[in-house]
């Protein structure tokens, strides 16, 4: 029997990372493409302004396609909507219903993907959807996935953070008021390493940065190995 196709909505990050390797290991599920919006002024992952060099590397090293939604700086719902809609059209004359996201707890969060979703007429699956983020956050360090914390909000945590491993060490130094997967946009994250990989993304940490008057960004340089 074939497998049903579906498209991973990518930020590159653990909770994605997590949801693609729960996908994976279903054996249910042929996943066709990595789906991630680049900001095209920075040439950088949205949000978690990982260069898009590196969000290539990790597409490689996870042997599967990746397809950019490109976005100006500054775009607005409308415009995120209006381009997100057109690429699902895209999976959808493919033979694709279903998108999977890293999703956690946040109502508001999925109820807006699903509307999106229904326009063409796709439906969201959520392989995180509900479990503790605390019991998440561990079994994905202890099935040896390597993260780096690329930004986190001043707001709740200090520039010291920035650019820290994603371990067993990290989640003991939270505040207790930190979710400990960031689901509520406290920090994020870039995943170079793990189970699902079959070879580690190479790079070395930059400056960090303090943008927007509120976000502490580490910047990853990718490295060539010969």
């Amino acid at each position: 029997m074939a497998m049903e196709k579906v498209v991973v909505g990518w930020s590159g990050g653990k909770d994605s990372a997590f949801a693609l390797y729960e996908i994976l290991k279903s054996q249910t599920y042929e996943v066709v493409a990595l789906l991630t919006t680049v900001t095209r002024d920075y040439d950088r992952v949205s949000i978690h302004g990982v260069r898009r060099v590196l969000l290539e590397a990790q597409a490689e090293a996870l042997g599967l396609p990746l397809e950019v939604m490109l976005l100006n700086k500054g775009a607005s719902d409308i415009d995120y909507e209006s381009n997100l809609v057109e690429e699902l059209k895209k999976f959808k004359s493919r033979g694709v219903e279903k998108v999977v996201y890293g999703d956690i707890f946040l109502e508001d969060v999925k109820r807006y993907r699903d509307n999106l979703l229904a326009k063409v007429n796709m439906i969201g699956v959520y392989p995180l959807w509900k479990k503790d983020t605390g019991q998440l956050a561990h079994t994905f360090v202890d099935l040896g996935f390597k993260a780096i914390i690329t930004v986190v909000d001043s707001k709740v945590l200090g520039s010291e953070y920035s650019g820290r491993k994603y371990n067993r060490q990290f989640l003991e130094d939270l505040p207790t008021t930190v979710d400990p997967c960031g689901e509520n946009g406290e920090f994020h994250s870039f995943v170079y390493d793990g189970p699902i990989f079959k070879k580690p993304v190479m790079f070395k940490k930059g400056d960090i940065l303090l943008r927007e008057n509120r976000f502490w960004y580490c910047d990853l340089l990718p490295l060539q190995i010969d």
